[in-house]
Formats: C-alpha cells, structure tokens, sequence
C-alpha cells in the first residue's frame, strides 16, 4: 500500500487578507508613496509618480460618473499597452464599474460576441494597433447595448473634460457604497474551442492576487518592472499591475507590444529590477542581436508564466540575463490567476522543474480526473485549486460555471500535475493535450523537455494527431537555429536510444513560429488542425 501523503497542500501566512476595495487600497498606497514613481511609458514619454497618477485615476473616475456609469456597468477597454489602459482599470475599480478587458488582437466577429455577451454600455478604445483599425471594425459589430464610444485621443480628452461635473464628494459617495466581494472585472478566456468565456472577478479576487504575488517577489518601492505581457491579459493586469501597485513600485511600459530590443533597451535604460514575459518572448531575447550589448545588472527577479518553461531556458534567462531570482508562476484567469510560485530562495532545481508550492490562503489538490478522488503524492491527475481566488463564475453562463466549479467550490483546472512530498507541484500537461498511443499515456511536456536539449533546436511544441492502428501518433512543431541544416531524420536519430520508442515523433514539421493567442499561450489544436487538413487525415471516433 502507498503511504505517501495526499496531493493536497494549503497555502499558511503570518499576513491576513485584505479586505479593501481597489479603490481603498489605490488611496492607501498614493497617500504612502505619493513622490514614488509609479508609471513609465516609453513609447508616450510619460513619466508620473503616484501623486500624479491619483490626479488622472480621479479625473477619469470623476468623468465616468459624468458620463452616466452606474455601479455595475460594464465598461470595456480595448487597447495595447498604453498608460490609459491603467488608468481606467483604476478608475472603473473607484466607481464600481466592471472593467471588460478586450483583446488586441479581436477583430469585428469577437468584438461583437464580447460586448454584447458582457452587455457593454461604454467602449474606450485605442485608434487601432498592427494596422487594424479599430473604429472601422467597431462600425462593423452589431452592438445593441453599446450606447457610446469613446477613442483614445481626442474622445479621450473629450471624456476627461466632463470630470467638473462631478465633485471629489460625489465620487466618494460612489466610493462607499462599494463592497470588496462584487464582480470588479471580466476577463474573457482565450478557450482552444467555441467563443471565449467571460471569467468575474471581484476586487477581492484580483487585490489579494496581486498582494501576494509582489510579497513572493519581495516588490519595495525600489523595484521597477518592465512589463511587455499584454495588460488586458491577466498576466499583465493582476501579476503586473496590481503586483506592483499594491507595493508600491513602478510599472514600466517597453511599447505596446511586444519587441525584443524595446524590452532589452528598456531594462537598461530605467534600471529595471524586474522582468515578466511567457517563455517564447524570453526566448526571442535571448536569440536578439541585442542580447550581449545590454546591462541588466540592475535585474533580480521576474516572472515567467503563460506556458510551461523550457528548462534550458530557464538557464539562461538567469544566467545571461542576470535574473536569479525569476520566478515561475502557475495559474488561471478563473483563479485571478496565481495558485502556485516558486520562491526566490527556492533550489534551482526547484525553480527549472516545479511551479512551485501553493499561493497563501489557497487550497490545491490533485484528484483522479475518472473517481474524483484525491491522489497520493507523486501520482499524477487534474489539480484543482480553491480559496479567495476562485471567480465568481462566468458572466451570464451558470452552466459553464458548474461544469467547473464544484459544490465544494474546487475549481477544475483541466491540468494534470503532480505534487511532490514538500508539496511542489508540476505540470505535466493538459487533460485534452495528453497523447495516447497504443494504451500508453504520452505527456508532451516530457519529450519536449528532451528536445529543448538538442542544440540546433530553439523551441519546439508536440502534439497528437488522429492514427488508425494506434489512436494517436506523435508530432513535433520545431523552430531550428538560424543556419542549422537539422532534418527531421537527425531528430529521429536523436531521440534514439535516448527516450522510449514509442516517444518518438513519427511526424516532425519545421517551422518559423508557432500558432498562439496575443498573450503567448501556444495554441496545439490549431497546429493539430493544419496537420489533420494536409495529411489529409480524420478524427478517429471514441467510445
């Protein structure tokens, strides 16, 4: 018989809760910090510290309140990363507005199923960003609820100037009638299949997160961190934004999206003491001509997070990019996001192979996805997390929230893991990515771990493909180093000798970039589509 412990660990801290609005919180940290600076964003050349972000925080919250936003309205964002993206998600937090974060990337079909299933009144909006118009593609969508617009801009000021309407008593009013358990934001899943589901988030879910991600971090108002994840994801809003806020640091805008030698010149030029980025955007840094000729003596620390880490690159980015104390974080929208960080003072093993111990004030478990029960230690199965950061639910869709939340309010990630006897945790994959081939279950995670390993391979991502005889036959997506002469022999012969027969890719497919969302998740069913349609193979049915 196992006598290993269960899979389940809980998160114990000497720090409470917070139980703050944002609004409560913003006021606490500008009257503490007011001289600190507080944002820098390149591209706008904006420079403000907390004193003067209050001023912009207030204009706009007053000017929505002038504008008609009730508490509870949903007001959407649909923006890159510029500095009036923080702006309203601070005000919109002030006024009891649900921020509805919108994708840069959207176009006309998406943005209509966004703001009618969120029921948008009011749409801020940049101009446009990589050469989509978004006015144009605005004028496109049938929006019924949406009574008004406002662009970037000209409309911008336009808003802002209404905010004499409303006096500092009369937003203070608005402010006390807020409760720190009401929906704050809604933030839209990027979902492998079908339209993207609307995640509710309250003040407190996001507040906490953000707190005790920069505790992890040990965030002063010394750090400055250069974020060039997308804010309408969760990543940047709650593990950037927020996570900085609340300890009163600086927030530093490299561009409005990502370019490699933006983020290097940006980190040397601020000074910055931190670094965030999902795996592929660490990776593109360290292939940038850029790389050996930028000072980052001034990092420690970061975050990557989005997908599982390649463990070389890991390596790397704290070896060459002077941060030893990055962190890997672990998470999901619906869990606002963070359940899981690894420590600065973690063992490197640690840090290059788990995602670390359970957040504070949170509950994880490993569970057999068929029984429900939970696992032992070291036995794999779905996490599931609870606690403070679990969603509300989806906006308007009951169904959905039951379909993952259960009634003792665990939260089905839809991850396998395993955890080990210190209560580490490590991801081996998805439910729906795992490979079964000829009875055997495949991680994909473990054969990519292997070819991160050859030196002519830069990034690679498998998959499983419809096979008659076998259920399923493995695929590698490979982006070679540039001048490599590797073939898809030279992987197979590789691989020989080296991981098990039946890992082996049958299928290997050399390509420049991978398939992925704004916000750098790698998107496997697309890569899986695009294999089926030209080998001209079907899905097989199961029972």
């Amino acid at each position: 018989m196992n006598e290993r412990k269960l899979a389940y660990s809980q998160g114990l801290s000497d720090l409470p809760l917070r139980a703050e609005t944002i609004g409560q919180m913003w006021a606490g940290v500008v009257a503490d910090h007011g001289d600190c600076d507080a944002l820098v964003s390149r591209q706008q050349g904006i420079r403000w510290t907390y004193a003067e972000m209050d001023k912009q925080v207030e204009r706009c919250a007053r000017a929505l309140i002038a504008d008609g936003v009730q508490k509870g309205d949903r007001v959407g964002i649909w923006a890159p990363n510029v500095a009036e993206w923080i702006v309203v998600q601070f005000a919109t937090a002030r006024v009891g507005a649900i921020m509805v974060n919108i994708n840069p990337s959207y176009r006309a079909h998406e943005l209509e199923f966004v703001l009618r299933q969120s029921g948008c009144t009011l749409l801020i909006l940049a101009p446009g960003f990589h050469k989509a118009d978004y006015r144009a593609l605005l004028k496109a969508a049938e929006t019924p609820a949406l009574t008004r617009s406002v662009v970037l801009g000209g409309g911008w000021e336009a808003l802002l100037a209404r905010a004499d309407e409303i006096s500092a008593e009369q937003l203070a009013e608005r402010e006390a009638e807020l409760d720190f358990d009401e929906a704050i934001n809604i933030q839209y899943t990027s979902g492998t299949t079908g339209f993207p589901k609307g995640a509710m988030l309250s003040h407190h879910n996001i507040l906490n997160n953000g707190f005790f991600i920069g505790e992890t971090l040990a965030y002063t108002p010394d750090d400055r961190v250069c974020l060039p994840v997308p804010f309408y994801h969760c990543f940047g809003m709650v593990l950037g934004n927020m996570a900085i806020v609340t300890h009163g640091a600086c927030i530093v805008i490299p561009g409005e999206g990502f370019i490699p030698r933006e983020v290097l010149e940006t980190v040397e030029a601020e000074r910055c003491t931190s670094l965030y980025g999902v795996p592929t955007m660490f990776i593109a840094e360290l292939a940038s001509p850029e790389l050996e000729k930028t000072d980052f003596s001034s990092l420690r620390t970061g975050i990557m997070a989005g997908s599982p880490c390649p463990i070389e690159t890991m390596k790397r980015v704290q070896s060459e990019m002077h941060m030893g104390e990055v962190t890997i974080c672990y998470g999901m929208t619906e869990t606002s996001p963070v359940s899981t960080q690894t420590r600065l003072d973690d063992p490197l093993e640690k840090r290059v192979t788990t995602v670390g111990p359970v957040h504070p004030h949170v509950e994880v478990k490993i569970i057999d996805p068929e029984s429900g029960r939970t696992v032992r230690r070291g036995e794999t199965g779905e996490l599931c997390t609870r606690g403070y950061c679990v969603m509300l639910g989806y906006w308007d869709d009951e169904e959905a929230t039951r379909d993952v939340i259960d009634p003792a309010r665990w939260m089905h990630t839809g991850d396998l893991a395993t955890m080990d006897d210190e209560g580490y945790v490590n991801i081996v994959g998805r439910i729906k990515d795992m490979i079964i081939h000829g009875g055997e279950n495949i991680y994909p995670r473990e054969i990519e771990e292997f070819l991160y390993s050859h030196p002519a391979i830069v990034d690679v991502q498998v998959i499983g493909i419809p096979d008659p005889k076998f259920g399923e036959a493995i695929c590698a997506w490979i982006i070679r180093r540039q001048g490599s002469e590797l073939d898809a022999k030279g992987v197979k012969d590789f691989c020989r000798s080296q991981i098990a027969r039946y890992k082996i890719p049958r299928y290997v497919r050399f390509v420049d970039s991978f398939p992925m969302t704004i916000s750098g998740k790698i998107q496997k069913y697309k890569m899986r589509e695009t294999e089926i349609e030209e080998r001209g193979l079907t899905e097989l049915e199961t029972a």
